[in-house]
């Protein structure tokens, strides 16, 4: 999937929240959070998990699927 739409993703989830809080909980810098945002950078496998467990989503549906090519079944 696109970096772009990744960053969308993330940017979307993180909603009011700042960028500080959301990289504490995380366990990553505030910078590396806004590249992941910006489509500048992607997360390592670990950090992909992190994410999603956060969350609450699987690391299938923020980094691989696109929302618009979403497959049935």
């Amino acid at each position: 999937m696109d970096r772009k739409v990744i960053g969308a993703k993330l940017m979307k989830l993180r909603g009011k929240n700042s960028r500080s809080v959301i990289a504490n909980k995380l366990d990553i810098s505030e910078s590396t959070l806004a590249m992941y945002e910006s489509g500048h950078r992607t997360p390592r496998d670990e950090i992909k998990i992190r994410i999603a467990n956060y969350y609450n989503k699987t690391v299938q549906e923020l980094f691989f699927e696109d929302q618009q090519h979403k497959t049935c079944g």
